[in-house]
């Protein structure tokens, strides 16, 4: 067998959480491109077998390398020098389903076939539309292949099952979910203030933590409670679907909960906006449930000139009010939120 043409056969499920694995082993092929193989499974390239990585076999993988960038696959389509400056830049493959900004460029239904040539492991490339409504709704067109926007994404062990053309999803808060699950502790009581589908509850109830998610879009609560018993962690999920100030407003313990928590997450990017009677809308109530010591993580669009400055003041103007002193213990740059504005996140420990 050549060595120099591995690839190890996975099931179609497991395709973007090996690619990872072999990625981190770095023993991924990026040169080559994932193929189908049989009905329910793909080759995806090696550079030698892996040690880290389970697997059904290793094949020798026939075939061309694969054209390395979108750019490559697009001028073997005819595509001019001017045409090219028009192409997606960047694009996510999410479960089954390859996510991308089509902005500008020619020919969409081009650019969708050269990205399911690119990634064999999906079989659908969606436009990805703006995010609209209370409920934080997608747009989105599907540019080549099945059609099928409902998928199981994988990242980190955790499994998110969700319809693209329903929920939101951020590939680049790949990083902060895994975050939340290495931080918690064991047994710690968490509130998850807009859960979505689970984003960041999933990971904290997969490390042992007690989570209470929140979510009023039906058709995210609906993925949120399938997700938590997709992975395991049904036990460890209590689910409302609500809005969070109504919960918080009448109390955790009208629901049978304890009075506060340990940690909340507030991952909804206006949660620090400011009320009209000089208060915070979502900050308030966040800090009267949250216990003695505990830690807040507050997510915000900021603008590029007061990144890190607007938030914190923000936390520490709510804090004050109820008497509550603010340690910020960590801040982060998630990814660039629109232009001139950054996702960002302030980690605080309130006394």
């Amino acid at each position: 067998m050549n060595d120099d043409r591995l690839a190890i056969v996975v099931a179609k499920p497991r395709a973007q959480d090996v690619i990872d694995a072999l990625q981190e082993e770095g023993v991924y092929d990026a040169d080559r491109s994932v193929a189908e193989h049989g009905a329910d499974a793909v080759a995806i390239p090696v550079t030698e077998a892996p040690e880290t990585v389970a697997y059904r076999e290793v094949v020798q993988q026939v075939g061309q390398p694969r054209l390395r960038t979108l750019e490559d696959h697009l001028r073997e389509r005819g595509w001019t020098d001017e045409e090219l400056d028009t192409a997606p830049g960047s694009w996510a493959v999410i479960g089954s389903v390859v996510l991308v900004d089509i902005g500008d460029a020619p020919r969409p239904e081009e650019v969708g076939a050269a990205l399911l040539t690119m990634h064999g492991e999906a079989d659908t490339v969606l436009a990805r539309g703006p995010i609209s409504g209370t409920h934080r709704e997608p747009d989105v067109e599907v540019l080549a292949g099945e059609g099928d926007t409902q998928t199981v994404h994988r990242e980190h062990g955790i499994a998110y099952g969700l319809d693209l053309a329903e929920v939101m999803f951020s590939p680049g808060n790949k990083a902060e979910r895994k975050h939340m699950g290495d931080t918690v502790r064991k047994g710690e009581r968490v509130l998850d203030m807009f859960a979505g589908i689970g984003y960041f509850t999933l990971p904290m109830a997969a490390a042992g933590a007690e989570a209470i998610a929140i979510e009023r879009n039906p058709t995210a609560f609906q993925f949120l409670l399938e997700n938590a018993m997709r992975n395991g962690v049904q036990d460890h999920v209590q689910a409302y679907r609500a809005d969070n100030r109504d919960v918080l407003a009448e109390g955790l313990d009208s629901f049978g909960e304890a009075s506060t928590v340990d940690r909340i997450v507030m991952g909804y990017y206006d949660a620090t906006e400011p009320d009209d009677e000089g208060g915070y809308t979502y900050l308030d109530p966040a800090i009267d449930a949250l216990a003695p010591g505990g830690i807040i993580h507050v997510h915000e669009a900021t603008p590029e000139t007061l990144v890190f400055e607007r938030p914190i003041e923000r936390i520490e103007a709510a804090a004050t009010a109820q008497d509550r002193t603010v340690e910020v213990l960590d801040t982060r740059r998630v990814k660039g939120y629109s232009e001139g504005v950054a996702h960002v996140v302030v980690d605080a420990r309130l006394e």
